[in-house]
């Protein structure tokens, strides 16, 4: 793994409250979470338990209520289920987008976006409008825009829950040359347990809501990794155990 020492996220019993008084909702309670540089961590939990809501916070899209968050400053870029592209723009157009904000000169964001959907293999696909493609190439092209922004930390909010299994098994394929290739730090949210152990490095797993940090899995297995080899699988199964378990203990 490349990790070094010092996090690049820390959170620290960070706390999300929506609301006041009798109607206040909790959200999250007293989450601590580190996350180093080059590490692939993964969020998993059962629906309604904060994932989505902690990538919010870390994105700087909304304030904790509670405790410390810590980015040191760095940039972060955040990827959707949906891949949000405006359809009145080419998918060069789309990719473009942010080097547009952030001031960088046609010829620029021109070369830029090039060499960004070569690194997602869309390359020749830059004159394309968004509904000439598939799901999972629309879903590239979410991921190069995200690269463009050129961040340190990518969040990604289930980016393939709404594709079929064999565009999304090729899609984690190309997620880790690019994660390793790029030396990005990556936080993923899933509702997909076998996703989570075919990805991470770590499997974070929080409680029905009020989400709390309740069990830390280390992934080991060596890379490339299968979606359905038996060391998926087998440590798949008992994180779905332990999920299972906090469920039925939210239910009564």
């Amino acid at each position: 793994m490349r990790v070094l020492e010092h996090p690049l996220v820390r959170l620290d019993n960070v706390a999300k409250q929506y609301g006041s008084g009798s109607s206040a909702l909790l959200a999250l309670d007293r989450v601590s979470l580190t996350v180093r540089p080059g590490e692939f961590v993964c969020l998993l939990g059962a629906s309604g338990c904060g994932k989505s809501t902690l990538l919010s916070l870390v994105a700087g899209l909304d304030k904790i209520s509670g405790g410390t968050l810590d980015t040191g400053g760095r940039k972060v870029s955040l990827m959707f289920q949906e891949p949000a592209l405006f359809p009145w723009l080419s998918v060069s157009g789309n990719v473009e987008l942010p080097l547009r904000l952030q001031g960088a000169g046609r010829a620029e964001r021109r070369k830029r976006a090039e060499e960004l959907l070569e690194v997602v293999r869309l390359r020749g696909f830059g004159g394309k409008r968004p509904h000439e493609l598939s799901g999972g190439m629309r879903q590239r092209v979410a991921l190069a825009r995200a690269l463009a922004q050129d961040a340190d930390i990518l969040l990604m909010d289930e980016p393939f829950g709404a594709l079929d299994a064999m565009t999304r098994d090729i899609l984690h394929d190309e997620l880790e040359r690019i994660w390793r290739e790029q030396e990005l730090t990556v936080l993923f949210v899933t509702h997909n347990v076998r996703e989570a152990v075919r990805l991470g490095d770590r499997v974070i797993l929080l409680s029905s809501r009020p989400g709390r940090v309740i069990e830390d899995f280390p992934v080991a297995h060596e890379r490339p990794r299968r979606i359905d080899s038996p060391e998926v699988s087998g440590q798949a199964a008992e994180i779905t155990d332990r999920l299972r378990a906090e469920v039925a203990r939210h239910a009564h």
